[in-house]
This record gives C-alpha cells, structure tokens and sequence, in this order.
C-alpha cells in the first residue's frame, strides 16, 4: 500500500479487524472478484487453490451423500473466509462451496495465505476464530436439522442469510431451499405459508 494512499475500508469483517500492520501484509496479495450466484468456489475433496474474503452474498457449504442427496451444513457471508483447509492444512475439504446469493469480494491464493498465517501470529489467530465460529454454526445446524421442523428450520436459514445481506430481500427459489434444507419443494412451499401467515 502506498503511503499516502487511503487506507481501504474492509466489509469482510475478517479482514477489517485486522491491525493496520496485518492488513499492510495481507493487502497486496487481495485481488478483487465478482461472484455470481452458483459459481463454485471449491468442489467437494479437491485443493483449494484459493480463499476467498466476502464483501457481499452468501457461500453455501453443501455436504453431498452417496445416494447423490445434498443438504446444506453451512453459510459464509462477510462475517468470515472460505479456504479453511489451507489455513488448518488439509489439503481439501469433502465438502463442495458455492455462491448461492450473489456478491463480491477479494481472492488470495491459498498457499499464500498459509504462508502469511504460519508467519504472522495475529492474522493466524484471526483466521482460527473465523474456523471456530463456522465450526459453532455448523453444530448448531446440525442440532437443528434433528431437533426443529422444518419451517423453523426454514426461519433460522432465512435470519441467518438476512443477517449476511443485510435486506430483508433473500433471493432464492423454493426448490433451490428445498435442496438446501434437505426436503421437497412442497414442504418449503408449506412451511413457507405457514411463516407468511
């Protein structure tokens, strides 16, 4: 960043709580990306090459089984990164990643990020608490998905996609919900009902 240069305001929470020397380290190597809605931004059990910093739409974290049935285990929106498995090592994640609302944001290559957060202690450790608080979200989905109906599970997915937009516009098909949530579009049609009443 040039010095006399304006600093950059973050969306990306991630990144906007970064010290200014973090950001210093981070900055040249963010390059800015549109998201369309379905773009995949890693395939289930393939390296992720990239990372990928929100400043707008939502990531779906889609689990696929055997049988070809796909159901939803997380969200992504500006609060957070996708690229875990390069930043915890992995290598890949069995799960596929996509953009199901439509937004921007900065790309970083993945090894790249690795090497700043082995390097840099703050960066490291904001990375991991982005990590932990998709680990809280993902059981908390889990304890969801078992214990609630289905139009209260269709409440929790519409809250947790407004608080990542900010609109109470969440632009989705009830078939693209009934996948994601794991059921038949006339059950998201009913439960849908049932909330509008």
């Amino acid at each position: 960043m040039h010095p006399s240069s304006a600093p950059i305001t973050y969306k990306n929470r991630l990144l906007g709580s970064l010290p200014a020397e973090v950001i210093q380290l981070v900055a040249p190597h963010l390059v800015s990306v549109d998201l369309p809605r379905n773009r995949t931004l890693k395939e289930a059990n393939q390296a992720a090459d990239g990372a990928y910093f929100l400043e707008g739409g939502v990531c779906s974290i889609v689990a696929t089984l055997e049988d070809g049935m796909s159901v939803e285990v997380g969200l992504i929106g500006r609060e957070g990164f996708v690229g875990m498995a390069a930043v915890l090592a992995a290598g890949f994640s069995p799960n596929r990643y996509f953009m199901q609302i439509p937004g921007y944001g900065f790309r970083m290559k993945a090894m790249v990020l690795r090497e700043l957060a082995d390097t840099c202690t703050p960066l490291r450790h904001c990375l991991l608490r982005s990590v932990q608080g998709l680990l809280v979200q993902t059981a908390q989905t889990a304890a969801c998905n078992r214990l609630h109906d289905l139009q209260e599970r269709l409440a929790r997915w519409l809250l947790m996609c407004r608080d990542r937009v900010q609109s109470d516009q969440v632009d989705v098909t009830q078939e693209f919900l009934a996948t994601l949530l794991g059921t038949r579009r006339s059950s998201v049609t009913v439960a849908a009902g049932i909330l509008q009443k």
